[in-house]
């Protein structure tokens, strides 16, 4: 079998005895990372999903499916690539999809780095803005006290990452869902109007661009998917969590645009910009509803929070300074330690600001360097490389 260089490591058969089966809730669960990653910026606080789709009119629902699928395609390209060939972390992943131009791997180090202090930062600044919002406790605690149970969470490995994203991701949705529908019905004449003069304020191509923008940002949970998604050691397997997960990240997002469009002029109005869909639920006069959304909110970001983190741990816990240390828990501890330290510096500029240059700019380079060469040079190698060993298409 061949190494990310093309070299002969080890023969099919070998890797086909420790293929096994993976079963229906197996595939789910690393459906549901992916879900759990995207729902706290994403849809749940309607901040992301404002920016970057309903500033653009009604097509902004179209451009959100489309900003999905190109995500879970380059996901899946990624898992196929990195199960197949027996990679051992995202750092050979990259130096096969680049191969010959190995050193390029550097470009995407940089890139997650920058990523992933953005989106964690972001995460504790929502859940800090929602403590605040609460009047549960001052922003700067709120800070510390998420930072503490992102780190709690992951130091403890992919598993428990995945079981908590299950767990997270189905009372996410059911919250979710509940508030896109009443949201929807309350303003179904607004959005109504909306579509019927099908206006386009800002052309066609810039939605477009803000999807490929988007998926290129959304990319950075890549390391996390790749390391829950080992055991989808097929093609198949791959396919089938990826088509899960767009199913629920792109009807999530889309309903959450529909909704949005059709409360936008209230919630710029009343300046509720940071978190729009929290000023919704509000509206709705849902008492209920409205504190299950705010422990499902809270549920997203801790979601997001963790899945990007845990990226970063898998990456270095087991570098050279830090593989002398005998406890890998400790080593988690130190590494997810560091990252919390840096995110809670930028979460102190604000969710907003965070998402709009922080997750802007990067979004452009994720098109370039991720997007873009995963789905073609990445489609091509994965194909000639299946062909070759057919086993790993079932």
């Amino acid at each position: 079998m061949e190494n990310q260089h093309g070299e002969a490591v080890e023969t099919p058969s070998q890797n086909k005895a420790s293929m096994g089966k993976i079963g229906f809730m197996g595939i789910f669960a690393v459906a549901c990372v992916l879900f759990g990653s995207h729902a706290g910026g994403g849809f749940a606080t309607g901040n992301q999903a404002t920016q970057n789709y309903v500033t653009h009119g009604w097509v902004g629902v179209f451009t959100s499916v489309l900003a999905m699928l190109l995500l879970v395609l380059t996901i899946r390209e990624c898992m196929i690539m990195y199960n197949t060939r027996g990679l051992k972390s995202y750092k050979e992943l990259f130096e096969t999809l680049y191969h010959p131009l190995d050193k390029l791997e550097i470009v995407f180090e940089i890139y997650f780095y920058i990523m992933v202090i953005c989106a964690v930062g972001a995460v504790i600044s929502g859940a800090a803005t929602l403590f605040t919002e609460l009047g549960i406790m001052p922003y700067l605690v709120a800070v510390v006290v998420v930072g503490v149970i992102l780190l709690f969470l992951t130091i403890f490995g992919y598993k428990l990452v995945s079981q908590v994203s299950t767990v997270m991701s189905v009372i996410i949705l059911i919250c979710c869902a509940v508030i896109f529908i009443m949201g929807i019905n309350a303003k179904a004449g607004e959005i109504g109007a909306i579509f019927s003069a099908a206006e386009l304020p800002n052309g066609i191509l810039l939605p477009i661009l803000d999807a490929f923008k988007y998926a290129g940002f959304q990319a950075v949970v890549i390391p996390t998917m790749i390391k829950c998604g080992q055991p989808l050691k097929t093609q198949r397997n791959a396919t089938k969590a990826m088509s899960i997960s767009f199913v629920l990240n792109a009807a999530a997002l889309a309903l959450s645009c529909i909704m949005l469009l059709g409360w936008y002029a209230d919630f710029t109005a009343a300046g509720a910009t940071e978190i729009p869909t929290l000023y919704i639920c509000q509206q709705l006069g849902v008492d209920s509803l409205y504190w299950f959304y705010n422990i499902a909110l809270f549920l997203c970001f801790v979601s997001t929070g963790v899945t990007t983190v845990f990226g970063v741990v898998a990456r270095f816990e087991n570098v050279r300074p830090l593989i002398k240390i005998n406890k890998p828990i400790i080593r988690r501890v130190i590494v997810s330690a560091c990252v919390m330290i840096l995110s809670m510096a930028v979460s102190m500029v604000g969710l907003s600001n965070i998402i709009q240059y922080g997750y802007g700019y990067c979004g452009y380079v994720g098109i370039v360097i991720i997007i873009i060469p995963f789905l073609t040079v990445g489609v091509y190698k994965n194909r000639k490389f299946i062909k070759a060993h057919p086993e790993f298409r079932k």
